[in-house]
């Protein structure tokens, strides 16, 4: 992209005295033409480039103009860019490493070797997730609607929407837009989507407040469950809900305690646990998970043979 062009050849002239053309070009992969109108957009955004032609020329920015590095740490620019590596996992490709190079260029302590910190952004479903988030990127851009077929708890159907962030949260994408069909704005999760397709109609800008991504607000609660699970689960509860989330027994086994949004989900939940986990409370979701077991019972056991009794 253009902009990640001029950032880079920006960060390039800042760190050092001077550069060629040629130099430039080789450096982004463009010819020199592109890097003569890069530098006409520098100086009419206000940087002051001098060009020295002839043997020994070059390209420079004025000795007065200086932008103080320790604005950032190296610690905090090592952040920034293992947080533009990062996005790398999930679009696929390596532009960000690219412009976390270009922003790094001349200081040796924040390339990519001296990272400490490496975050995979990547899914299951990375092959599908990247396009999608393309589109999007594109829908918020250029102010133009997205349509996509959407998956939830209570129904299926087409949405339509004006796009305005893209969030990852909950180890999970998500888009914040207004929902023609709601007339409200909305959270919907990417994974969720399918036959999602770049409109031409396009939308004036709305007064858009932020997503609550408060946990009690996108997951409100409201089942309170106790459940007893034997000690092996231990690893499993600290990893998805955290160590207060379980009181251990003298015999060994973890009464747990929590608040559920939805029944299903709850219910989909306890049965990954086989007859590791016994529902307590509350008593209505424990009938229906007896329903559950039964119905599965009576799939598994083998029809009774007339001509063996």
């Amino acid at each position: 992209m253009k902009i990640d062009r001029l950032i880079g050849i920006l960060s390039v002239l800042l760190q050092q005295d001077m550069v060629t053309a040629p130099f430039l070009a080789e450096r982004f992969e463009v010819s020199r033409r592109t890097i003569n109108r890069d530098i006409e957009d520098l100086c009419r955004a206000g940087i002051p480039i001098v060009t020295m032609p002839g043997a020994g020329g070059g390209i420079s920015i004025m000795e007065n103009y200086k932008v103080d590095r320790t604005v950032f740490t190296t610690r905090e620019m090592q952040d920034i860019l293992a947080g533009l590596r990062s996005l790398d996992s999930v679009s696929g490709t390596s532009q960000y490493s690219l412009l976390m190079e270009k922003l790094s260029a001349g200081g040796s302590d924040f390339m990519a070797g001296s990272q400490s910190i490496l975050i995979d952004l990547s899914s299951w479903y990375k092959e599908e997730l990247a396009p999608k988030i393309d589109s999007i990127r594109a829908a918020i851009d250029g102010r133009r609607e997205l349509e996509f077929l959407y998956f939830s708890p209570k129904m299926e159907g087409k949405r339509r929407i004006e796009a305005y962030y893209l969030i990852f949260r909950w180890s999970s994408w998500y888009v914040w837009g207004w929902c023609t069909r709601r007339q409200d704005f909305r959270l919907f999760k990417l994974n969720r989507m399918a036959e999602l397709r770049l409109l031409d109609a396009r939308f004036e800008p709305r007064k858009v407040p932020l997503p609550d991504l408060k946990n009690e607000r996108i997951f409100p609660g409201g089942i309170r469950v106790k459940v007893l699970f034997e000690p092996e689960c231990k690893w499993r509860l600290v990893e998805e809900f955290g160590l207060d989330c379980f009181e251990e027994q003298e015999d060994g086994k973890l009464l747990f305690h929590a608040d559920y949004t939805y029944q299903d989900n709850l219910l989909s939940w306890l049965l990954t646990f086989g007859d590791r986990a016994e529902l307590l409370e509350p008593e209505n979701v424990r009938e229906e998970l007896q329903k559950i077991i039964e119905n599965m019972r009576s799939k598994y056991i083998p029809p009774v043979r007339l001509d063996a009794l």
